[in-house]
């Protein structure tokens, strides 16, 4: 399960988020929904550890996460997927790919990365191309497939759907969808849930800094 209790967080003295708390069961795809500046990106942050929290605690199952650095976190199974992707322009879309697994130490997980192209063959076919060549819809897939090379425990997917075409965007539901069945945590983030509606499990809206859950079935 992952756990924030009382999360506090300030960029530039300004508290982005105010005590937020939630509670996402092993398996579950979670929402996290609001309006641009809402604090949904902070949060994401604050999970992976990107930014630091002044109250508070996140816990993952066992983990204490609060004061543990990014690369720990990522070496413990979570995986983040940034909105603007970061892709490393020059290296091929199977480096970045397997990027998180070098940073944090470990060698390539051939069995992971054959199961990453087999969830997502469209990239597979351009395992040896640099990232720059690709079209930014492609990217969003390699950016996903980055963060599912060490995401087995928990998936952080800020903004997925933003600025693709919706084919693609159906695309990327349905890569979603088929994680449920491997037991992954997800939580993603949109401005509304029109894209992922179907897929949650639990729905969050964030106003201010503030999380409230919401029922799924009169949100």
């Amino acid at each position: 399960m992952l756990s924030l209790r009382d999360v506090t967080a300030s960029i530039a003295r300004t508290t982005i988020l105010n005590g937020v708390s939630l509670d996402v069961a092993g398996g579950q795809t979670a929402g996290l929904v609001g309006r641009n500046g809402a604090g949904k990106t902070t949060l994401m942050r604050a999970i992976m550890g990107l930014l630091a929290i002044s109250r508070g605690e996140i816990r993952l199952d066992d983990h204490e996460l609060t004061r543990m650095p990014p690369h720990q976190r990522a070496g413990i199974a979570v995986g983040y997927m940034p909105e603007d992707r970061r892709l490393v322009p020059n290296f091929t879309v199977k480096e970045n790919i397997l990027l998180p697994l070098w940073a944090t130490g470990r060698g390539p997980d051939q069995n992971r990365l054959d199961w990453v192209f087999e969830l997502m063959p469209e990239i597979a076919g351009s395992a040896e191309r640099k990232a720059v060549t690709l079209s930014g819809g492609q990217q969003k897939l390699v950016a996903l497939g980055r963060a599912l090379i060490c995401g087995k425990r928990l998936l952080l997917l800020d903004e997925p759907f933003e600025g693709v075409a919706p084919a693609l965007a159906r695309r990327l539901a349905e890569v979603i969808a088929d994680l449920q069945s491997e037991g992954v945590t997800v939580v993603l983030s949109e401005s509304d849930y029109t894209h992922s509606v179907g897929l949650l499990n639990r729905l969050f809206v964030i106003e201010r800094g503030v999380v409230e859950e919401r029922d799924l079935t009169v949100a």
